[in-house]
């Protein structure tokens, strides 16, 4: 069972953190530059395809990484940051407070950048920017998140 934990957590964070750093970097600069009409099209079929994979890869990843430290007896120590589980604690929380964005920060305000819920222009002009916002906290907290990560099974020796 710990194989298929470790897998799905490894695949899902994949897609999540490639999703979030294509918005980062290359749909959001794309979408500066382009006509209005282009644009309407990418937030009719390209940008909500791609907020479904981004949110609900980030809730596998969390779900699966829950699943790998409970099944290893770490969930509680790795949370509650204790010896030796700190290292892919820190991991854990900053992984979390992503997912939180994510689902609690990003999505509702794209909901109404794309139209899924009632918004004035001003209001999505507004929403646009607190998603915006996240995401790129998002980008920059997913740095450490992946250091803590990969440093908990292959860098012990730094803590």
């Amino acid at each position: 069972m710990e194989t298929v934990f470790a897998w799905g957590h490894f695949l899902a964070g994949i897609t999540w953190i490639g999703i979030l750093y294509y918005f980062n970097f290359i749909q959001v600069p794309y979408l500066g530059k382009i006509t209005p009409e282009a644009k309407a099209a990418a937030f009719t079929h390209l940008v909500p395809n791609a907020l479904w994979w981004f949110r609900w890869s980030a809730l596998a990843t969390w779900l699966f990484g829950a699943g790998l430290l409970m099944n290893q007896g770490r969930f509680v120590s790795a949370f509650a940051l204790q010896g030796p589980d700190a290292v892919i604690g820190m991991g854990a929380w900053l992984g979390t407070i992503m997912l939180l964005n994510v689902w609690g920060i990003i999505w509702p305000n794209q909901k109404k950048v794309l139209g899924i819920k009632e918004a004035t222009a001003d209001e999505k002009k507004q929403c646009a920017r607190v998603a915006l916002l996240a995401s790129r906290t998002n980008t920059m907290l997913s740095i450490p998140m992946l250091f803590f990560m990969a440093s908990s099974g292959h860098a012990s020796g730094l803590f």
